[in-house]
């Protein structure tokens, strides 16, 4: 045989089938860096959209399976650096926190220690609608287990507005959503952004 029509080696094809399940595994979770997750509201009906979101870039948890109809609640106090007054609704639920005042990991295990499965954190800059943000390590040797999402500005605060506005803890949602399979998945995303 030529040297350029070389059989596959033994040990080639497996490593090669291992590393497709791996690059498959990691995808279907819709999970890599750089690579947006979605979420959708189903509760109040007048956020009842679907929401993009990015994965911090160098910590966290992935989603091992999606949660349907589980609650999203803001953090009191929003930005979650110190200890949450209605840390006892986080648990088993999802946590929408402000960006600022102290890092994306702190906020992160702030309200893991509340039980919380997730956290989403929008931006403080409440009328962005187009800038994502890398959310990386602080530099500290701490970890955190659970998924941590960047929320756009104007996103988290019209879903705060809108749980304000009704009385509501929390809003209702499924997450993360594959949008793939949504064929009308556009005409749900939030009329003031685009993707």
């Amino acid at each position: 045989m030529s040297r350029n029509n070389r059989a596959p080696s033994r040990l080639g094809l497996p490593l090669l089938t291992l590393l497709l399940f791996c690059v498959q595994h990691r995808r279907g979770l819709g999970h890599t860096v750089g690579e947006h997750l979605y979420f959708q509201v189903l509760s109040p009906g007048e956020i009842r959209y679907l929401f993009q979101v990015r994965p911090a870039k160098d910590f966290g948890g992935v989603f091992n399976s999606r949660f349907d109809s589980i609650n999203l609640v803001p953090s009191e106090p929003p930005d979650a650096c110190s200890d949450l007054a209605n840390g006892e609704l986080l648990r088993g639920q999802i946590a929408l926190v402000e960006r600022g005042d102290c890092s994306f990991l702190s906020k992160t295990r702030t309200v893991e220690r509340y039980g919380a499965r997730a956290i989403i954190i929008a931006d403080n800059a409440y009328d962005d609608i187009t800038s994502f943000v890398d959310m990386i390590q602080d530099g500290t040797e701490r970890h955190a287990s659970i998924p941590a999402l960047f929320l756009l500005g104007k996103d988290g605060y019209m879903i705060r507005r809108s749980l304000l506005q009704n009385g509501l803890a929390s809003a209702l949602i499924n997450i993360p959503v594959n949008v793939t399979s949504m064929h009308t998945y556009q005409l749900m995303q939030p009329p003031w952004t685009f993707w």
